[in-house]
């Protein structure tokens, strides 16, 4: 199973360009060769046409900065870089060939913004857990990534699962899981499950300002 981990940088790129720039990260979803997607900083409205463009069934949950949503699209949809970050937030996991069958949320910490861990539950495949862990803090990071293994944990109870994501720091440690691989603060870890290869660090010309990773594991 390729399991891809990509930063979406709330739909932005470097340097700025001053438009949607939707179809060009659906464009890149869509040619390269994953399993599972596990994306951070997506902008809310933009899951389900991701998932059309990949062919990929989509899950999503909200972050941060959502308050006035409607208000936050409409500029943050003509000039992301205006609202940058408060545009709207949110994570996504998208899933190419096996339905769906469950998705769980939990919040991870309020306070200084809202963090949440998400997970899918997938015929044939163990739970996939996402994750964007607290920023500009060790101590903060390592904490929701505690939070988010234990959760994604009693969500899979004693079976496989993947837990990948935005890290937000170069030393992970992910209680009951191990490193498959990852490259800056971009990471997947797993349990039960094991690397087949190195990571795999993708073209994504200049879309965002975090390359997507790509880890094989079995």
């Amino acid at each position: 199973m390729r399991v891809l981990t990509w930063n979406l940088f709330h739909g932005r790129s470097v340097p700025e360009t001053p438009r949607s720039l939707l179809r060009e990260f659906a464009e890149a979803l869509a040619g390269w060769s994953w399993d599972v997607a596990l994306l951070q900083e997506v902008p809310p409205w933009w899951p389900p046409e991701l998932g059309r463009a990949a062919r990929a069934s989509a899950r999503s949950a909200l972050t941060s900065r959502n308050l006035g949503l409607p208000a936050r699209r409409a500029l943050a949809a003509r000039r992301p870089d205006l609202l940058k970050s408060n545009g709207g937030g949110a994570n996504a996991i998208l899933v190419r060939g096996p339905a769906i069958v469950e998705h769980r949320v939990e919040t991870l910490r309020w306070w200084p913004e809202r963090r949440i861990v998400h997970a899918v539950r997938a015929d044939g495949l163990p739970w996939l857990g996402n994750v964007h862990a607290q920023v500009h803090s060790e101590a903060r990071a390592q904490a929701d990534l505690a939070t988010a293994a234990g959760a994604l944990a009693r969500w899979a109870s004693s079976g496989a699962a993947v837990l990948g994501g935005d890290f937000n720091t170069r030393a992970p440690v992910v209680p009951g899981f191990e490193l498959a691989g990852g490259a800056g603060v971009d990471w997947v870890a797993v349990r039960d499950l094991r690397p087949a290869g190195a990571s795999q660090v993708l073209d994504r010309a200049a879309l965002s300002d975090h390359a997507p990773v790509a880890v094989t594991v079995r």
